[in-house]
């Protein structure tokens, strides 16, 4: 059984069969990480322990046995806690005047948000010293992917993680839980396994069974609407998911009942990418002479919305505003937004959406650009789902995939809408 000392980094081998001794060889603690497969798998998933409530006490060690809160005095609510604090009931978003009520011993701090970006920027240092492979999801937590570092720190992907807390914990003074795998996710799901300053390995053997027992809201991106859904169809743990038919899912869910087929499963063949952490998603294009009416720009609209649909779906993005925006002949900028009830990743939404800013926009004026833009991602689990108020959204996205299906068979001019036809 292979095992490492998470106190010292000690690499701890032992016959086959034996189990790991119980404490460290080297430095005597009890602080052992053992997994028949923990010098296999090189996917993690890094997330600091409540962060910002870590780094307030850091700088204040007189705080560090008392419930800390981070966030408004008066109102406003909460931006992280300590895990003191959260044995009390308190979490983050919570109303301030509810999480006082709930432990009203706090400390509560306002934020000092330049302090945890810089400490936030000092960790991603030491991950990208690491392996250039970080996809970053917010300011403390990231994919790692250290595939190839073997030779390069000496040690297997595990051993490496190890050595990269420690430093985290020495240099910047706060704690991280770290989730090892062989996909994204099931290190994110294996890092939230043992909060905080935690290290919990999924291997690939134990995959199937480890995920069967587990509720569907377990799945990263399934949000409580999709789980109520889920639900009310008799699908209530990922065990039932993985037995569920894929066709069937994909009938009754869209393209997101494909994802949760797989991720069922345990198959995630998303790679760690470095550029992932997108904020927005946008196409605009500028035209040979101005155009004035509505009908003119909406012909060059459509193919604008299907250029961020197709960017959404690669990056497995879902969004809530849509922006549009026109530029005058004289070069002023307007932009338009709308946020959406439920998040999209459809062309037609898209399209729907940005039409009527369009037309409102549309003056009499001389312009010169035109773009769209998409933000506010949500969880793509909730995207595109029917809609008692719009009946079209579930005509949209079946007809959207239709398209997909044949353009990734047979390519992008394969098959177009009749708006795509632009008139002489």
């Amino acid at each position: 059984m292979a095992a490492i000392c998470r106190d010292c980094a000690a690499r701890v081998d032992t016959g086959p069969g034996e189990a790991p001794p119980a404490r460290c060889p080297d430095c005597s603690s009890p602080r052992l990480l053992a997994h028949p497969e923990l010098h296999d798998l090189t996917i993690a998933h890094m997330d600091c322990d409540a962060f910002y409530a870590s780094v307030e006490k850091r700088d204040r060690p007189e705080l560090a046995d008392k419930p800390v809160i981070v966030g408004g005095r008066k109102r406003g609510v909460v931006a992280a806690c300590c895990y003191i604090a959260r044995l009390h009931g308190v979490h983050s978003a919570m109303p301030m005047f509810q999480a006082k009520k709930a432990c009203p011993d706090a400390v509560i701090i306002p934020p000092d948000m330049a302090k945890y970006q810089k400490a936030g920027r000092h960790i991603r240092d030491l991950m990208l010293d690491t392996t250039p492979l970080v996809e970053p999801l917010s300011i403390d937590e990231a994919f790692l992917d250290l595939s190839g570092t073997e030779r390069l720190h000496g040690g297997s992907a595990a051993e490496t993680l190890i050595r990269l807390v420690l430093r985290i914990e020495s240099e910047i003074g706060v704690t991280v839980s770290v989730g090892l795998s062989h996909n994204k996710f099931l290190a994110k799901l294996a890092s939230d396994m043992e909060k905080p300053r935690g290290f919990a390995v999924i291997g690939r053997s134990e995959t199937i069974s480890l995920l069967s027992p587990l509720p569907v809201g377990a799945i990263w991106g399934v949000g409580k609407t999709l789980q109520a859904k889920l639900s009310r169809d008799g699908i209530k743990t990922i065990g039932q998911l993985g037995k569920s038919d894929e066709k069937e899912l994909v009938s009754r869910y869209g393209v997101i009942g494909g994802r949760l087929a797989k991720l069922a499963i345990g198959e995630d063949h998303r790679a760690v990418n470095p550029h992932g952490n997108v904020k927005s998603v946008s196409a605009e294009t500028t035209f040979s002479k101005d155009i004035r009416g509505p009908d003119g720009l909406a012909e060059r609209l459509w193919p604008l919305c299907e250029t961020v649909a197709g960017r959404l779906k690669s990056k497995g993005l879902a969004a809530r505003t849509i922006t549009l925006k026109l530029k005058t002949s004289r070069f002023r900028t307007l932009t338009r937004s709308h946020s959406l009830g439920i998040p999209t990743q459809l062309a037609e939404v898209l399209y729907q959406t940005s039409y009527p800013l369009l037309k409102k926009a549309a003056d009499g004026t001389d312009f010169r650009l035109i773009g769209i833009g998409a933000s506010q991602f949500a969880n793509l689990a909730d995207a595109d789902l029917p809609d008692l108020l719009d009946e079209n959204i579930t005509n949209y996205a079946k007809i959207e995939h239709a398209m997909d299906s044949v353009r990734e068979k047979f390519g992008t001019p394969a098959i177009k809408k009749g708006r795509s036809l632009l008139r002489g």
